[in-house]
């Protein structure tokens, strides 16, 4: 039965990418040529809302069902993953010069990373669109484990609801800003293999809702100091996260901007200097880490699993900066010795 329905999820939002109506983009040109994006994840996202509001008024236990089949829906997303990645891997080697093939090594580090930069099915392309599975996913646990909570004691916690609000602010922007993500690490570098999609379809959906998932458990009341702080620090996650990523967007877009009120800074006429970008060179990953923060202390001390994707979270976004750094040190040379001396730190003012 799970592994139905999350054939049935995946086709109905693939279905969805194909048919829905919504503006077409250019990517970036790479070796591989130069993709097009249909930008139309926001309307599956509403669609998406509109379903689970229907299903909380009409069939609040349907809605709970990801909350009470967790398990076997793991199960099933592994099994898809995993199904994905390899028929991913057969099509590319197909392609692939016959010395690609012959190494044992090479082709695990084929099915692992991936072979093409920009596999398209039906005119879709996967890598982008696998971004909608997972955080609709992700948004239909949190709001499964909302329905579990009212089911279970008939009401719904404090903790739970501004849970429910962060969280709802922090996908609904991702879809407003979907166009934003064809500048990405991810898009622009990344081929697309079995780490991308084991991360999109099991690993952001099932552990990044280990809050939502504690959460149903915990009654105790939320001090108003206590929802005060976490509301601040979303907040300010929240501006730092966004405004840096829609900074850097807006100066792709057109150099000629302005960011807080004056005229875009640049170093060697690439690197953009000004705004957040003048002042660290990852901090989005920063204010990301924040927002993540903002909702997991709201599950108190009952469990330690929530806090576990801090860590995760913290670990990735450092490996990513330093990863990151290496790359532009490669690319750009002494221009990016110049920004770095320009904007000294990472992600940690004074410390990373």
């Amino acid at each position: 039965m799970s592994i139905v329905v999350v054939l049935g999820f995946v086709g109905l939002l693939f279905l969805g990418s194909r048919v829905l109506p919504g503006p077409v983009v250019q990517g970036a040109k790479s070796h591989a040529g130069c993709p097009q994006y249909r930008l139309n994840g926001m309307k599956l996202f509403l669609l998406s809302v509109v379903m689970a509001g229907a299903a909380w008024i009409w069939a609040p236990h349907l809605l709970a069902y990801p909350a009470r089949n967790s398990g076997e829906l793991l199960v099933a997303a592994n099994v898809f993953a995993f199904a994905l990645a390899t028929a991913l891997y057969v099509r590319g080697r197909r392609g692939s010069p016959p010395g690609r093939r012959s190494s044992p090594a090479r082709a695990l580090v084929d099915y692992v990373r991936g072979v093409e930069l920009n596999p398209a099915w039906g005119g879709v392309d996967l890598k982008l669109f696998s971004y909608r599975p997972s955080l609709i996913a992700l948004f239909l646990f949190n709001v499964s484990y909302l329905a579990a909570q009212y089911l279970d004691g008939g009401s719904v916690s404090g903790r739970m609801a501004l849970y429910q609000v962060f969280f709802f602010i922090y996908i609904a922007n991702y879809f407003q800003f979907e166009g934003g993500m064809i500048y990405t690490w991810d898009i622009l570098a990344e081929r697309f293999g079995w780490m991308l999609v084991w991360g999109d379809f099991v690993l952001v959906p099932f552990f990044y809702s280990l809050p939502g998932r504690t959460l149903v458990g915990v009654h105790e009341p939320l001090a108003l100091w206590a929802g005060i702080s976490c509301t601040l620090l979303f907040l300010t996650g929240f501006w730092l996260f966004r405004g840096a990523n829609e900074q850097k967007h807006r100066f792709k877009q057109d150099r000629g901007i302005t960011i807080w009120g004056r005229p875009a800074e640049t170093v060697g006429g690439k690197l953009l200097v000004s705004g957040f970008w003048g002042l660290g060179r990852k901090l989005n990953y920063t204010g990301e880490l924040l927002v993540y923060t903002s909702w997991t202390v709201l599950c108190g001390t009952t469990s330690l699993a929530p806090y576990l994707v801090l860590v995760f979270l913290a670990g990735l976004f450092v490996h990513r900066a330093h990863r990151d750094d290496k790359r532009c040190r490669a690319k750009y040379g002494a221009v990016w010795l110049e920004y770095c001396r320009r904007a000294r730190f990472r992600m940690v003012p004074f410390l990373y």
